[in-house]
C-alpha cells in the first residue's frame, strides 16, 4: 500500500460516480472534515467518472480525471457505479479502468461482525478478503462470433501472471502479520482477542478444473511464503472457491486473511457482507505502491437513489480505511469507534438494517460519537 508520509495538507479526489454514490460520497467527506486537526488540511477535489457521465460526455473516464488523480491528489474516494448489464459501444467500467491506470493491484476489503439490534447473528467473523484487481477476467476481451448453423459463441480470455499473482500473495501475508502483530499486542493490554493460533492466509483458486490459470496463481501466492523466513509465523491454507463459500457461510469465523483472484475475489467478498448483515456495512480500498482510493463494496443501488435512505457506514468505513493507509492510524479509529457506538445503539439505522433512519440521520450519529 501507499506508504505513510508526513504531509502539511492532504488532496483527496471525489469521484461520486453514479447512484446513491452521490449521496454516500458526501457523508464520508463530512465526517473527513469533523476530523479538524487531527489530520492534515484537507482539500477535496470533485471529479468526474461513471455511466451518466458517459451519457453526457461520451466517456466514463474522462482523461482530466486521470491527470488530476496523478498530479495532484494523495489518495481518492469512489461512490459507485451503474455499468449496464449488456454491451454499450464505446463504455467501459470506470473503476475498473481506474484500477488500471492507478496501478492499484488490491482490493482490501474486512468483513467484521458488529452488535447490530434485531439482526441473529450465528457467527463470529473478522476476515480481510485480499483481491487481486487488474487481471483475471476482468482484462474485458471478450469476442463473439456466428458458428456454420447460426448460432451465437462468446468467448472471454482470462490472463493470470505470476507476478501480479505474486504481489497480491506479498501483501496479504504482510496483512497477515500486521493483523496478528495487533492481536498480541491486544493481548498484552488486557484486551479481550477471540482469535486464536497464527495469523493465517487462506488462498482461494480452483486449479482442480482450471490448472493452467488458477494453478499460477496458486503456485505464484505459495511461493511468496516459502521464499523467505519473514512469513514462518504465518499459517497457509488452500480453499477451492465453491468450498471457500460454503464454509465462508458456515464456519467464518476460521478465515483471517483469504487472497483471490480479481473474480473470486468479486464475489465472495460481496457474499461476506451478508455475514455482517448488510453490503452498506462494508468498506474497501484499492491500494497500489503509490496511491489509495476508498470504495464501498455497495453498488449504486438505483432502487434508492435520491430517497436519503442509503446507509453512509461503508462510505464512512472506506475513508478511515484510506486514512489508515496514508499513515493517520489514530484519526481513522476514531471514526471506526464512532460508527461502531451508532451500529452498536441502534437507533439510528438504515432501512438495509430494518431501521427508518435516513443517510443523513446516521451521519448525524456518527458525527456527534466524533
Amino acid at each position: 500500500m501507499a506508504s505513510a508520509v508526513k504531509r502539511t495538507a492532504l488532496k483527496l479526489g471525489m469521484i461520486p460516480a453514479d447512484g446513491i454514490g452521490k449521496e454516500v460520497l458526501p457523508a464520508a467527506q463530512r465526517v473527513l472534515e469533523a476530523l479538524g486537526s487531527s489530520i492534515p488540511k484537507t482539500t477535496f477535489i470533485p471529479l468526474q467518472a461513471g455511466w451518466e457521465e458517459f451519457n453526457r460526455n461520451g466517456k466514463a473516464l474522462p482523461d482530466e480525471t486521470v491527470k488530476i488523480l496523478k498530479e495532484e491528489c494523495d489518495g481518492a474516494m469512489f461512490g459507485s457505479v451503474s455499468s449496464p448489464s449488456h454491451k454499450v459501444a464505446g463504455y467501459s467500467s470506470p473503476i475498473v479502468a481506474l484500477r488500471k491506470h492507478l496501478d492499484l493491484y488490491a482490493n482490501v476489503r474486512p468483513v467484521s461482525s458488529v452488535s447490530i439490534p434485531n439482526q441473529k447473528s450465528y457467527h463470529q467473523c473478522d476476515m480481510v478478503i485480499v483481491r487481486e484487481n487488474t487481471e483475471c477476467l476482468y482484462i474485458k476481451k471478450e469476442e463473439i462470433s456466428t458458428n456454420p448453423d447460426g448460432s451465437k459463441k462468446a468467448i472471454a480470455y482470462r490472463q493470470i501472471t505470476s507476478n501480479a499473482s505474486s504481489r497480491i500473495g506479498k501483501m496479504a501475508f504482510e496483512i497477515a502479520l500486521r493483523r496478528g502483530a495487533e492481536r498480541e499486542a491486544a493481548r498484552k493490554a488486557g484486551k479481550e482477542v477471540w482469535w486464536n493460533g497464527e495469523p493465517k492466509v487462506t488462498i482461494v483458486h480452483k486449479s482442480n478444473v482450471l490448472s493452467v490459470t488458477d494453478g499460477l496463481f496458486r503456485e505464484s501466492v505459495r511461493a511468496v511464503k516459502e521464499g523467505t523466513d519473514r512469513y514462518n509465523g504465518v499459517k497457509m491454507e488452500e480453499q477451492l472457491v465453491d468450498s471457500m463459500v460454503y464454509r465462508m457461510f458456515r464456519e467464518p469465523e476460521i478465515f483471517d486473511v483469504a487472497v483471490a483472484p480479481n473474480l473470486y475475489g468479486d464475489i465472495i467478498s460481496d457474499g461476506a457482507a451478508a455475514l455482517v448483515g448488510s453490503l452498506g456495512l462494508v468498506p474497501s480500498i484499492n491500494a497500489g505502491d503509490d496511491f489509495v482510493m476508498g470504495e464501498p463494496v455497495h453498488g449504486s443501488a438505483p432502487d434508492i437513489e435520491g430517497q436519503n435512505i442509503a446507509n453512509p457506514i461503508a462510505s464512512i468505513r472506506s475513508a478511515a480505511l484510506l486514512l489508515s493507509s496514508l499513515g493517520y492510524v489514530e484519526p481513522a479509529s476514531r471514526i471506526n469507534a464512532a460508527v461502531d457506538t451508532v451500529l452498536a445503539e441502534g437507533e439510528y439505522l438504515t432501512p438495509d438494517l430494518g431501521g427508518k433512519s435516513s443517510t443523513t440521520d446516521v451521519t448525524d450519529a456518527v458525527l456527534k460519537r466524533l
